[in-house]
Formats: structure tokens, C-alpha cells, sequence
């Protein structure tokens, strides 16, 4: 299991030439370690894998002339629910460039890629994506990695030796202690009010002495040893968010 609130970069290459796709994989990885920037990269061999694929990136490489579904029809998907995500087209033909800008592609890369336009290209990207970072925790399960940002977060529930986080997404488990993840986040408005729940603040409503109630509804228990330390992290909140009421 990785876990880490620094940010790290989260990067798709997708190119039906698995040699293509590892290539400009080793590109990316030995430009950004040089630059000592936290990565992962992530490879597909298919749109239908990437459009598949569970992780948030914060950077995707694309092929465009692709077997199955090309680069166009990916990105076209792509976009339908990641509109803020970084696109760079990858093409060894110029004739698609102006058909890239209704995805507002961020750039159009030639092959062969020369090094130093894409290493100019990872530090305008690098650049974009800080100004616009999330806190968020690295996490892995059965060789999947997920990228779990807290804001999103609602709840984490422990659930045996497994922690699952509750969120805008389907919940996601992965092996932890919870007292662990507890330290981690004990600065991002988490709050551990019971010995099941670590809650994140901005989404209580309305509480009380037994239980802390969402703004979707679900109910969180607090326990009772717990409940001053919860007042007390819920007025701090208050202080700097507003909103909550006590019953």
C-alpha cells in the first residue's frame, strides 16, 4: 500500500504499439525523475482500456490512429466526464492537429517525439495541474492503484483489516490500519468519532450526541468518549467553513 498527501502526478500513456507505449513511457519517467517530480505512469494498449481504467490522472498521452477506437473517439469519451483533465495528442501525422482543438488538447506531439519538446511539454503540464492539485491519498489493492481525493471523501469505514472509503465514487477498500490513516489526515478536517469512522467535517449537517448526520443523509456514529473532542473539532471547523448546526 502507497499513501501520501504530497502531490504526486498521475499520468496515461495509450498507444496500440505496446513498443510505442513503453517508449514514450520511459521518456516521461526519465524526464520527470530527472526533474525529481513524484509520478506514476500508467500504460494501455487500447482506448477501451484506458476509458476502462479506475484511476484519476492528472495527464494522458494519446495515441490517435488506434485499432478498435481510435485516439479522436477516446478523447470525445474521455472528455464526457473528465473535462478538466490534461490531453496531449501523440500522431505521427500533422493532418489531425486542428481536429484535436474541439477536445482542447493541451498539445500535439510528432513522432518521433523529440526529448526537449517534451520536456518543455511535462514542465507546462507539471505547472497547470499544481495550480489546480487536490489533497489526496495514494492507495493499492490487488495491483491497482487509486488515487482518492479527500475532498470527495465522506467517510472512511473500517471493515475488518480493511479500510473503505465513502465518497462521490463507488467506495474503494484497501489493507490498513485505521489509526494509521487517522495520523495522516489529522491536519484535513478529519475527525475519528468512532472506532469504525474517520469523518470528514464538511460533510456533517446536522449532529448529536449519538450520531453525526450527512449532507446525504447517511448517519455516522459518535461515540460517546468521543463526543467533546468531535464538539470541539466541529467548532474549529465552523470557524474557518461555517454551517453545521447541533441538535
Amino acid at each position: 500500500m502507497k499513501m501520501q498527501v504530497t502531490y504526486m502526478f498521475m499520468i496515461a500513456v495509450c498507444d496500440d504499439e505496446i513498443r510505442e507505449c513503453l517508449h514514450l513511457s520511459k521518456q516521461i519517467q526519465t524526464i520527470l525523475e530527472q526533474l525529481n517530480i513524484p509520478h506514476i505512469i500508467k500504460q494501455y494498449n487500447s482506448g477501451r482500456q484506458l476509458l476502462q481504467a479506475q484511476e484519476h490522472f492528472d495527464i494522458i498521452f494519446l495515441d490517435i490512429m488506434m485499432r478498435d477506437i481510435d485516439g479522436m473517439k477516446t478523447a470525445e469519451l474521455f472528455r464526457q466526464n473528465m473535462f478538466d483533465k490534461i490531453l496531449i495528442f501523440v500522431s505521427s501525422s500533422r493532418q489531425y492537429v486542428f481536429d484535436t482543438f474541439a477536445f482542447e488538447a493541451f498539445e500535439y506531439l510528432l513522432k518521433p517525439i523529440d526529448e526537449q519538446k517534451l520536456r518543455r511539454t511535462l514542465l507546462r503540464c507539471v505547472s497547470k495541474a499544481s495550480r489546480h492539485s487536490e489533497d489526496y491519498i495514494i492507495v493499492s489493492k490487488d495491483r491497482q492503484t487509486r488515487k482518492l481525493f479527500l475532498d470527495e471523501i465522506r467517510y472512511f469505514e473500517i471493515r475488518g483489516r480493511l479500510i473503505e472509503a465513502h465518497g462521490k465514487n463507488p467506495a474503494f477498500s484497501w489493507y490498513e490500519q485505521i489509526g494509521t490513516l487517522e495520523n495522516m489526515l489529522s491536519d484535513k478536517d478529519f475527525f475519528r468519532c468512532h472506532k469504525s469512522y474517520l469523518l470528514n467535517l464538511k460533510y456533517v449537517d446536522v449532529y448529536n450526541k449519538t450520531e453525526a448526520i450527512l449532507d446525504n443523509g447517511e448517519k455516522i456514529l459518535i461515540a460517546k468518549r468521543r463526543y467533546e473532542s468531535f464538539c470541539t473539532a466541529i467548532l474549529e471547523y465552523m470557524r474557518k467553513n461555517g454551517g453545521i448546526t447541533a441538535l
